[in-house]
């Protein structure tokens, strides 16, 4: 068992209040901006770039540090297209389904349906899978913590990455995603969460109306002084 090493804190340059908020305010303008795409051109985006934007979201911070996920990119046409026929293949399913009209109806705004052409438009598909268990080198098995946070919280920081990088995602999450083990050849301790499409916005993108429409901070913050 790995014993507690404490190492000074690499201290990032002091700076004032005010330029904590100007910073944190810039922040949030950039974000004002981000927005979720469907019609991507066909522009590649450089692998360098994805890399990148994956080493951000393998900095999040995770159960016991044990960093439970995985991540594969696909540029690759034909793989891509193959997840996207068996993603329509379940989103069909799932709209033919009546038990799910209250869901569909929910989405009726968004604009969503069981086509997904993005899928295999945009030039690069992350899938991101959580690591349910850790394997060691002798092929026993350990546990993983807090999964679904850490995973989460992993993947706010690849879609901050990425807007941040200048380019745009969908965050897409077909439902069941076995399907996605057997394509990306992960192993069944890796459960795939969501697929994340990625790339530059066609020139006749459009986003739906109600995509603007954001609760103000009264309604998500709770301040208690």
């Amino acid at each position: 068992m790995a014993k507690y090493k404490p190492i000074p804190l690499p201290l990032m340059p002091e700076k004032s209040d005010a330029e904590i908020n100007r910073l944190a305010y810039l922040i949030y303008e950039k974000f004002t901006h981000r927005r979720t795409i469907r019609d991507f051109s066909k522009r590649s985006v450089p692998e360098e770039v994805i890399q990148n934007c994956i080493k951000v979201a393998a900095m999040a911070p995770s159960g016991a540090n044990h960093q439970p996920w995985h991540f594969v990119a696909i540029s690759n046409i034909e793989i891509k297209t193959k997840i996207r026929q068996a993603a329509e293949n379940e989103e069909k399913k799932f709209y033919s389904d009546l038990k799910n009209d209250e869901w569909i109806n929910a989405l009726e705004p968004i604009g969503t349906g069981p086509n997904k052409e993005h899928l295999s438009r945009a030039p690069w598909l992350i899938i991101i899978f959580a690591e349910r268990y850790g394997m060691k080198d002798d092929g026993t098995r350990y546990k993983n913590y807090y999964v679904p946070e850490s995973v989460g919280i992993a993947t706010g920081f690849l879609i901050s990455a990425i807007h941040q990088s200048g380019l745009y995602c969908l965050v897409h999450t077909p439902n069941p995603m076995k399907f996605l083990n057997q394509i990306c050849n992960r192993p069944p301790s890796n459960k795939p969460l969501m697929i994340i499409a990625a790339g530059h916005p066609a020139k006749e993108a459009k986003i739906p109306l109600a995509a603007k429409i954001k609760k103000t901070l009264d309604k998500v913050l709770t301040i208690i002084r």
